[in-house]
């Protein structure tokens, strides 16, 4: 008994389930056709679009860049020598004019090794006139007894021993001559160190003035040999550094006019021109180091700026123009939907573009597109789709007649129902 029990149960919950399925592939069987006609319904009906018109007029291949700006010329001021920093005449910002003193060491040390050169190189002046005082007089002892050698008066060891100290007379005087010359180096050596405790700036291009850019140290500084004391700019030019694409790489060369902005001078540009373009691309970004020259005659542009550099490529002074949404993409290609006189009705047309300018894109081919083209709705639009421009006024058929709803119809009391 209890075994017929389960087995109905059984039986009853497996055509419960049958049933809710069949009930569920109904209902979803019945949604796809409804969506089914609702496209239907929706493709047979106009599609709601906007419309811009094709113009003609100049466009270009403008290429947009950022970098920064750097000195034309900038270098280091440093000593030669160990010493303390006795005097620093110049500050950050401060004009230097070429060979301008710009700093001072302490000098006593170097000013004595000067002074004791210059004792020494006396000593070994004085040293080579007393050698040639011995020299000649060595001479003429030698040539006196040569003489009387040759009268038989003096012997012949005699002779050699004149002779003997001539020579070394010789000799010492070539000692003391190069003894002179060694001293005046060892002078000229001091000197140097003495004048190397003065720092001065100084450059070979031009007798412009530049200025200081950094100070790296201050007075009382011990500062070692070819420490930074600052350093001097010239930013009379600066260098506006830029990196090149490889797509826009091929449409730069030098000389090519550049606009710089910056946003230390807000609606203020920059006029500069190509100075030098790198001939590799870095592997680890494919771009090309490009500087432009910007001429910086007021002074208002400053190393380390940011900037915006816009390059123009190419230009097309009467081109034929769509706006750059009005593009569409189909079988056919891209192109773009042309609506007809009348508005009521759009034919897809296959366009060659070219150049690019903010919204507004070129058009090749064809050359003689015009019209008006969608430029909002055409992802719904297929060849020859009819279309409601938007915004423009419509009207109802003249023939439909009136609907009066329902519910209106429903409470209107009869036509004989009468007044109290």
């Amino acid at each position: 008994m209890r075994v017929v029990k389960k087995l109905l149960v059984t039986a009853l919950l497996l055509a419960v389930a049958a049933g809710g399925a069949l009930g569920g592939w109904e209902i979803y069987r019945r949604v796809k056709e409804g969506d089914k006609k609702g496209v239907r319904g929706r493709r047979g009906g106009p599609v709601p679009v906007e419309l811009s018109p094709v113009t003609r007029g100049p466009i270009r291949d403008l290429g947009l860049f950022t970098g920064t700006l750097e000195p034309r010329s900038q270098f280091l001021l440093a000593p030669k020598i160990t010493g303390r920093l006795e005097k620093l005449l110049v500050n950050v910002g401060d004009p230097v004019r070429p060979g301008q003193l710009i700093a001072t060491l302490e000098d006593e040390e170097f000013a004595q090794q000067a002074a004791e050169a210059q004792a020494e190189l006396k000593v070994a002046r004085a040293n080579v006139e007393n050698c040639r005082s011995d020299l000649e007089v060595a001479q003429r002892e030698y040539e006196r007894a040569r003489a009387l050698r040759e009268k038989k008066v003096a012997s012949e060891s005699e002779l050699d021993a004149a002779e003997a100290h001539w020579r070394t007379c010789q000799a010492k005087q070539k000692v003391a001559e190069a003894t002179v010359t060694q001293r005046e180096a060892a002078l000229k050596a001091a000197q140097v160190r003495l004048a190397y405790a003065k720092v001065a700036a100084v450059w070979e291009d031009g007798n412009d003035t530049r200025v200081v850019g950094e100070r790296f140290v201050h007075e009382g500084t011990m500062l070692k040999a070819n420490e930074p004391i600052v350093s001097v700019l010239d930013n009379r030019v600066l260098l506006g550094i830029i990196n090149v694409i490889e797509r826009d790489y091929p449409k730069v060369h030098v000389g090519q006019t550049v606009t710089v902005a910056t946003d230390a001078w807000p609606g203020r540009e920059f006029v500069g021109r190509i100075a030098r373009i790198a001939p590799m691309l870095k592997e680890s970004s494919r771009q090309a180091r490009v500087e432009v020259e910007i001429p910086n005659a007021e002074g208002l542009l400053k190393p380390g700026m940011f900037i915006r550099a816009r390059i123009e490529f190419d230009r097309r002074p009467n081109a034929t123009l769509i706006p750059a949404t009005a593009l569409a993409r189909r079988s056919a290609g891209e192109g773009v939907f042309l609506a007809d006189a009348a508005g009521r009705s759009v034919r897809f047309v296959t366009v060659t573009t070219g150049l690019a300018e903010g919204e507004h894109l070129e058009v090749v081919k064809p050359a003689d597109l015009a019209g008006m083209v969608v430029t909002l709705g055409q992802h719904l639009l297929e060849d020859g789709s009819p279309i409601l421009v938007s915004g423009r006024p419509t009207s109802a058929p003249a023939s439909a007649p009136a609907r009066v709803p329902k519910r209106a119809a429903k409470n209107t009391p009869p036509a004989a129902a009468g007044g109290r």
